[in-house]
């Protein structure tokens, strides 16, 4: 198998007879239909989306369909999309149309030279909001897992098989896809594409899913916000230090002078709000640790479809 295109589906019931009328006509134009293969997780959506993958996969030969028993989140289905993928290389693109099938071929003619692929869009047709919390995600990740500065983390990209052994590796019950891929290779390619429209309905990405990624970013594949809480730690440190020589040389300059508890009040909340910021960032990597430990699931498949034999990693 050349290539195995792994897509997590939520709420596209209306979007994926399209998507896999594109999808194949792509595949039939590069001369890659019978050497390639359709993955599309069904995020336990509570539309009729995994009705639809179902009688999809009695017209398309290539798409295996697999059904997870409740909702894990987007990286967690491509996690578990990429355990059946076969193919020497792997594409990872949204269910929603607005990633085109029309650059597949440029992704996997990058990988001919480098490990990773990502498509960089022009203009993303996302809301003010997503768009802004996407580009400070960005600015974190520079940081918390050293990606390259001028590198667009983009949900449509592509690699070689051997990343794909190399991430699914990872057995957390909270992946983070770019994380892994960042830290198997730094032989990555970015290619310009255009940002369609969605074909029909509203994205599925809220404000309480996008800080879940970061949160995922951060404490999952990273020590950095553990270090910065060190730096603070040292920085109030001296302050409070330099408070105390100051308190102690007005007093003796001017014996007079009251002490305020204003200013008092404020130092104590100012630290303790520290204080508890930090104690509830080592809670989170410890809760973290404690749910791996634990052997929370990172996903669980209920059933497949269109697959002529279990392809799945025991």
């Amino acid at each position: 198998m050349k290539c195995s295109i792994v897509i997590p589906v939520y709420n596209s019931e209306k979007i994926l007879p399209e998507l896999l009328k594109q999808l194949n006509a792509e595949l039939e134009k590069l001369g890659l239909l019978g050497d390639s293969e359709l993955i599309l997780v069904n995020d336990s959506s509570p539309d009729g989306s995994w009705d639809v993958l179902r009688s999809l996969t009695q017209l398309y030969p290539n798409l295996k369909a697999v059904n997870l028993a409740k909702n894990f989140g987007q990286h967690n289905a491509i996690m578990a999309g990429l355990q059946f993928a076969s193919g020497d290389n792997i594409v990872l693109m949204d269910d929603d149309l607005q990633h085109s099938p029309a650059y597949i071929g440029d992704l996997l003619q990058a990988l001919e030279k480098d490990d990773v692929c990502f498509v960089r869009f022009e203009k993303r047709q996302h809301a003010g909001w997503k768009v802004a919390g996407s580009n400070f995600n960005n600015l974190l990740a520079s940081h918390l897992v050293e990606k390259p500065k001028d590198l667009y983390l983009s949900s449509f990209k592509a690699f070689r098989k051997h990343i794909r052994a190399a991430v699914v590796q990872y057995e957390g019950p909270y992946p983070y896809i770019d994380g892994l891929i960042l830290r198997s290779t730094n032989r990555i390619h970015v290619i310009d594409a255009v940002h369609r429209e969605r074909f029909t309905g509203q994205g599925n990405y809220n404000l309480k899913r996008s800080v879940s990624l970061l949160m995922k970013m951060a404490t999952g594949f990273s020590v950095a916000p553990l270090r910065l809480a060190i730096i603070i730690g040292v920085v109030f440190g001296l302050l409070s230090l330099l408070t105390v020589v100051y308190v102690i040389v007005d007093k003796l300059m001017n014996p007079s002078v009251q002490p305020g508890w204003t200013s008092i009040v404020a130092i104590v909340l100012a630290v303790s709000g520290i204080q508890m910021l930090f104690l509830g960032l080592i809670g989170e990597y410890m809760g973290r640790l404690y749910l791996n430990i634990n052997k929370k699931p990172q996903f669980v498949v209920r059933e497949i479809s269109g697959f002529s034999g279990l392809k799945k990693d025991e």
